[in-house]
């Protein structure tokens, strides 16, 4: 009788264990999403290039402590938020299809709900065949970072995504 609860012990231990690994597991994955959106759009009426980065919160937090140092606050530190800005920035170009960069500048950023905006723009040159892109942020510190970016304002919209060892996306008009 005893040998018996003790493997009904044991297995009841092993269940609960595995279970909260799972649990654990299934938070760790559910709050890290690791991967942006970004939308490139072509304004008619500005005739602006508006460029507007959007990062999960819990994502740009884990990533500004790993970036800058162990006590960055992304949620309420302006000087956190704007070096993380200033990061994505200096790690996202917009090139013209003879490889000349197209100077974007910050415009500015703001926590929204659950996400982090970056924003930049630029002038829209007067013909443009076609863009190249590089959109590395987040992805210097984990790689399986997926930025996804969608280009409207120029015909269909046109959708690139960064992923593995993707340096530079290219699309045409």
């Amino acid at each position: 009788m005893t040998t018996n609860l003790s493997r009904v012990t044991e297995v009841v231990k092993a269940g609960l264990c595995a279970l909260l690994l799972c649990v654990i597991s299934a938070q760790a994955t559910a709050h890290q999403q690791k991967a942006a959106i970004t939308t490139v759009l072509f304004n008619p009426r500005t005739e602006n290039i508006e460029v507007m980065h959007r990062f999960n919160l819990h994502d740009a937090e884990h990533a500004v402590k790993m970036l800058f140092k162990k006590t960055a606050d992304i949620l309420d530190d302006q000087s956190t938020q704007a070096e993380f800005a200033a990061y994505v920035s200096e790690r996202f170009s917009l090139l013209n299809a003879a490889g000349d960069s197209l100077g974007l500048s910050l415009i500015g950023f703001e926590t929204e709900g659950k996400y982090f905006w970056v924003y930049q723009e630029t002038d829209q040159p007067p013909s443009l065949e076609g863009l190249k892109v590089r959109h590395d942020a987040l992805r210097d510190i984990w790689p399986s970072q997926v930025n996804t970016l969608n280009v409207e304002g120029k015909g269909n919209l046109k959708t690139l995504t960064f992923t593995d060892n993707v340096a530079l996306l290219e699309v045409h008009f």
